[in-house]
């Protein structure tokens, strides 16, 4: 069986890779860079580097393929939602030239909504293009990833956590290694058919206030949950280079969770077992420790 893992040195990607190739997968790999993947898994992979806009190198990983693990991969295009098109695009033309019969595409909650979620909007570009080449596709819609975290390192030293949402929304959060691991069973598995979507929504729904009170328990340090305005998280954003099309991109998705529920709703199907006490012990302590 040829299954193709996209973005395999990410977060939810390498846990795909390293799942098949225990499984007795032998997976091609598709990435910019084939030095940057671990060097004990290099031998157990067939490697074809490529950017995932290249349609030339996405035809060459899928020729033959029997499953693909599709990631719309961060861009560097001022507008977020034109890299998301253009990596659609090219995935759904990949898949249909080489009539790929199964691809198991990593979402997001409110992908469903289709418009008014921010940069979640690119995402929904792409299921409705995976829809449309026959193949049979589970639409993953992911929670909120306990790693993004880690690009708070200092907001944690310093104390607080901040957000444009009331500190007391609850949200699915998620850690990325149990998305491989439904990707992964999925990709395994032969005996599912058609187009669906799946949750993928972590053990628990979990607001900032709680989010503080986790995470600074597992690291040992008091924090605090702090909803800030609009205006002032995007003058933080502006400050860091982003462009207005990109600020917008992250401010609509936080409000398009606002008066929002999933389109799979929380149950045995759509819960994973790793906790943010867990993860944040396990991940974001090391982290703080050795980034001081």
């Amino acid at each position: 069986m040829k299954i193709v893992v996209t973005t395999p040195t990410g977060h939810v990607g390498s846990r795909v890779l390293r799942l098949l190739i225990q499984a007795g997968v032998r997976p091609t790999t598709l990435l910019r860079d084939a030095s940057r993947l671990e060097p004990g898994l290099r031998r157990f992979c067939d490697l074809v580097e490529g950017n995932q806009d290249d349609e030339d190198a996405v035809l060459r990983a899928t020729f033959g393929a029997d499953a693909l693990y599709w990631v719309d991969p961060p861009s560097d295009d001022d507008d977020p939602l034109d890299g998301y098109e253009r990596f659609g695009e090219t995935a759904a033309a990949a898949v249909t030239a080489n009539a790929v019969p199964r691809v198991v595409f990593q979402s997001s909650v409110g992908a469903e909504v289709r418009s008014g979620f921010g940069e979640v909007d690119g995402l929904a570009r792409t299921e409705v293009l995976l829809n449309g080449t026959g193949a049979h596709v589970p639409h993953l819609r992911c929670g909120y990833f306990f790693t993004n975290l880690l690009a708070d390192l200092d907001s944690v030293r310093a104390g607080v956590l901040i957000s444009i949402l009331p500190v007391g929304h609850r949200m699915p959060w998620v850690d990325p290694r149990d998305i491989g691991d439904v990707a992964a069973a999925r990709l395994l598995a032969t005996d599912w058919h058609g187009r669906h979507t799946l949750g993928v929504l972590g053990p628990q729904d979990l607001s900032l206030r709680e989010i503080a009170a986790i995470v600074g328990a597992a690291v040992g340090r008091p924090l605090a949950a702090e909803q800030i305005s609009e205006t002032e998280y995007a003058g933080m954003l502006r400050g860091a280079g982003l462009t207005e099309a990109r600020i917008e991109g992250i401010l609509g998705m936080s409000r398009g969770q606002l008066d929002f529920t999933p389109e799979d709703p929380r149950s045995l199907m759509t819960s994973t077992p790793t906790s943010l006490a867990a993860w944040a012990y396990d991940v974001l302590r090391p982290a703080l420790n050795s980034h001081r």
